[in-house]
């Protein structure tokens, strides 16, 4: 068989396989063209889904005949020199328009700023026609008609117009994001128009226009840098949380990316917040030497690659867990939100008790394990009493209270009462007023606690709450000491490669802290010597070989501690305040100002919110004051 060599139209051909999946991708490089031409206004208009037409206009410095001529030539661009380490533009291939237009039905009108006319050139399914006089504005104008219509096998691939239009509708929001300063209007006759004004440095202003007005009063600003990386943006609260990953934006050097190990680290920081089966929200700006980071990896330049991914993966972490530190543990607005369009009495005409729990959220879960005794947790906030009776799991009720009967364990619990226990209101002071929190008002139904604050009230899930702070409790002392771990009879030999063995060796140290002491066994094995008591009998061969596989993929060993936190959230569900536990007021209080001490108390150990804020001016709202 001879070898002999492909036409241009099928090497076009090949390349748009690789760049233009569907509608959107051509979108998302039309779009890149135009902002790096320094546009400030781009409008996009679609119909069939962005199948039938996709135009982009914009108002950029535009190209004259001469230009118009190699765009449409692969391999042609203006954008980088014969340097690939330094890439500081959005494309740099010039693979996009020849691409496009080999499957594609083609034409480009433009204009050089302050020429006295502009030209257009046409490409259809690859046969090129000379660029003629046309009247159009400054700027450059891109039509795409009847894409795939020169390979139609592809338009079996591509799914409903519908879906089609709403993938080219999130390209657009990403490009936004990414350009605040720029104007972007998305219509068309298969959608509704989507016009996004320009807000200039204000990111959060832009933020709001594609996440909605919620995201503002749930957000916190991130600023935070290491070594020559610059990171930048804005953290939902953890109880600000969506059923996707499409709320996770990232931009590196201004270019949207959807790489996996950003995406990971930002699921990480907010890892025993955020409930299972959720996700957090976050828009991030990565800024940083082009040296350092690699675009050259994808040909759709959705993946990227850093230089040192191990810094970029600690300070993507870092920061968002002093972000939530400093100021993750106030409630989600749309919690009240919710809680108000339960106290809306239309809403209430013809409901039972279903109807009332639904502005608070899903309840809780309750589970229950004889084998875990409260007593056994040396964690408990100050001011708690002690346990008096063996077969209760925390203290009888407050004086002047009938006692319940209550049977051992946790599963089986009394019904609660539904009535309020008051606060005696003398014993307020200005001081617990003032605290975030505000000061206990009262129980209700042996579950929730209702305090005042100098704005408005904060509802409590007691249970919830004492549990994030019996966890957090626990978490402060795996970081502090060596934790305990049980000596192995006979050490556990576990068979690995050697470059595996030799990835994993330098975590030795740290996981010694964790129970987990090891030792190289030969050139190919490494030795089991103790586990960590608090997992009790373990596996160490599956152990060893998942931290090495992490150690391998992440260049990190956190997989361990993972595990021994996740134990210790479970020990801290069956070691906390139960629901239908009568509190007395210094009881309440004592929670409350523990919770404004701990770091990530406004949610539970499964990311669920321990409390509600109302403002007083939505309590008068609800009476039309």
């Amino acid at each position: 068989m001879s070898i002999r060599q492909l036409t241009e139209t099928v090497i076009n051909q090949i390349a748009a396989g690789e760049v233009i999946e569907r509608p959107a991708s051509a979108a998302k490089e039309l779009i890149e063209n135009a902002l790096d031409a320094g546009a400030s206004r781009i409008e996009i208009a679609t119909a069939g889904g962005g199948k039938a037409l996709l135009r982009v206009s914009d108002n950029g410095c535009g190209m004259g005949p001469d230009d118009l001529s190699l765009a449409v030539k692969r391999h042609c661009t203006s954008k980088i020199s014969d340097d690939l380490t330094d890439i500081r533009s959005l494309g740099f291939r010039g693979e996009a328009l020849p691409s496009i237009g080999s499957v594609a039905k083609l034409s480009i009108s433009s204009r050089l700023k302050g020429a006295s006319e502009g030209y257009r050139i046409a490409l259809e399914g690859g046969h090129l026609l000379p660029p003629v006089p046309a009247a159009v504005n400054a700027g450059t104008i891109v039509e795409v008609r009847d894409l795939f219509f020169a390979t139609p096998a592809r338009l079996k691939f591509l799914k409903t117009e519908r879906a089609e239009a709403g993938a080219t509708t999130e390209v657009v929001k990403r490009m936004a994001l990414a350009f605040p300063a720029v104007r972007f209007v998305l219509s068309g006759s298969d959608r509704s128009t989507l016009e996004l004004p320009a807000t200039g440095d204000d990111r959060l202003a832009r933020i709001s226009q594609i996440l909605g007005k919620e995201f503002r009063p749930n957000a916190i600003e991130i600023d935070a840098e290491r070594e020559d990386v610059a990171l930048t943006g804005f953290a939902g609260v953890p109880t600000f949380n969506r059923g996707n990953s499409g709320h996770i934006y990232a931009f590196v050097n201004g270019r949207p990316v959807q790489d996996k190990m950003l995406m990971g680290a930002i699921r990480a920081a907010y890892a025993e917040t955020v409930p299972k089966g959720r996700y957090p929200v976050a828009v991030l700006w990565f800024s940083l030497d082009p040296a350092l980071v690699d675009v050259n990896v994808h040909p759709a330049k959705a993946d990227v690659r850093f230089r040192d991914p191990g810094l970029v993966r600690g300070l993507i972490v870092g920061a968002i867990r002093e972000a939530l530190t400093r100021g993750g543990d106030r409630a989600s607005s749309t919690g009240a939100e919710a809680m108000l369009k339960a106290f809306r009495p239309e809403a209430r005409a013809g409901q039972g008790s279903t109807g009332s729990q639904a502005g608070f959220g899903n309840r809780f879960e309750r589970s229950g394990n004889a084998n875990w005794k409260a007593e056994q947790s040396p964690y408990r906030p100050e001011g708690f009493r002690e346990e008096t009776r063996p077969h209760d799991v925390f203290n009888p009720a407050p004086a002047g209270y009938p006692a319940e009967p209550r049977q051992s364990g946790f599963s089986d619990f009394h019904q609660p009462s539904a009535r309020a226990e008051p606060v005696n209101e003398n014993a307020l002071t200005d001081t617990e007023l003032k605290q975030p929190l505000g000061a206990a008002r009262a129980q209700v139904h042996e579950n929730y606690i209702v305090a005042q604050t100098e704005t408005g009230l904060v509802i409590v899930d007691q249970h919830a709450a004492h549990e994030r702070l019996v966890y957090e409790a626990m978490r402060k002392a795996l970081n502090d000491r060596r934790l305990p771990s049980q000596v192995l009879l006979i050490p556990e030999i576990v068979d690995l490669p050697e470059e595996e063995c030799d990835r994993l060796m330098p975590f030795a140290s740290e996981l010694e802290q964790l129970g987990l002491v090891f030792e190289r066994f030969g050139p190919g094995a490494i030795a089991v010597r103790e586990t960590p008591a608090m997992l009790g009998e373990v596996d160490g061969t599956a152990l060893i070989r998942q931290l090495a596989d992490e150690a391998g993929e992440w260049e990190t060993a956190n997989g361990l501690k993972a595990k021994l936190e996740s134990v210790a959230a479970t020990m801290a569900c069956h070691g906390s305040v139960r629901s239908g536990r009568r509190l007395r007021a210094d009881e309440m209080n004592a929670l409350l100002r523990q919770m404004e001490d701990t770091p990530g108390s406004g949610q539970c150990n499964h990311g669920r919110p321990t409390y509600i804020e109302l403002k007083l001016a939505d309590i008068e709202r609800l009476f039309g004051r």
